[in-house]
């Protein structure tokens, strides 16, 4: 079992690694994108300010899009072609803080689908729409295999989310590898095995509290078997479920107008 929890953990941190990786590839491939649309435009403009051959000016004006770029040649098509690569950069960085998950507190509160709470799926998702944005336009192939790469790793991400479905990221979390490894019932200290030595220890250093008792394997004191080590018990899983309340057989139940027969 927990071979197989380690397994688990590294997979899943090697997919988040990845999935980083390709985020960061999509924002710079998309900043080169928009460079290079605007340098297109420029020229297309200086072009047709600065050519005598009617027909060819009308020819690069019934173009579909402007010649080396992914801008329609459209009313306000390079506007929006940049607006368009500005929500993609955008959502890239949201999501890129969403994996590192910080500050987890506002995307819990504002963003919850990128949150703690939910798994992997919202976040396939939309990396395959970003993957999917780019792919359907024309680019060079620096961007064009880093969104297929991120296209790949989103329906990754999909088939984790229906796997593990919210449980994906406690899986994956270092701070929730470290809780787990940390003995939630209290362990007892060797030495103190009689009440001869427990009773020398308290004449030497004071009175000694129950809690001192019971130590986890770093010598910190434990969680204890009151509400604290109930709630530590809970967040790794182990409940106590309290025994169901029953009477003796031969003592009639409340209520009722029977004796107990005597023999």
């Amino acid at each position: 079992m927990p071979q197989a929890r380690a397994v688990i953990f590294i997979g899943l941190n090697v997919i988040r690694t990845l999935s980083i990786i390709g985020l960061v590839l999509v924002f710079a491939s998309n900043v080169v994108i928009m460079a290079h649309d605007v340098q297109a435009v420029n020229r297309f403009i200086s072009e047709v300010k600065h050519t005598d051959n009617s027909t060819l000016v009308e020819h690069m004006l019934n173009c579909d899009y402007i010649e080396g770029s992914t801008v329609p040649n459209q009313p306000a098509g390079a506007f929006w072609a940049v607006v368009n690569r500005l929500f993609i950069i955008c959502q890239v960085i949201v999501l890129v803080l969403s994996e590192l998950g910080w500050p987890a507190a506002f995307f819990n509160r504002f963003f919850p689908v990128l949150g703690n709470e939910f798994g992997l799926g919202a976040m396939g998702v939309f990396q395959c729409l970003i993957g999917a944005a780019v792919l359907s336009h024309f680019v060079d192939d620096f961007a064009l295999v880093s969104a297929f790469f991120l296209f790949a790793l989103g329906c990754l991400n999909i088939v984790v989310g229906l796997i593990w479905r919210e449980s994906a990221k406690s899986k994956r979390s270092i701070t929730t590898w470290r809780d787990m490894d940390k003995p939630v019932l209290p362990v007892h200290v060797t030495g103190f095995s009689t009440h001869s030595s427990v009773s020398s220890l308290g004449e030497k250093n004071g009175d000694v509290s129950d809690d001192s008792l019971f130590m986890n394997s770093t010598g910190k004191p434990g969680m204890g078997f009151g509400r604290q080590g109930e709630k530590a018990a809970a967040t790794r899983g182990f409940t106590i479920t309290p025994p169901m309340e029953s009477l003796p057989r031969y003592i009639p139940r409340p209520g009722s107008s029977g004796a107990p027969l005597s023999t």
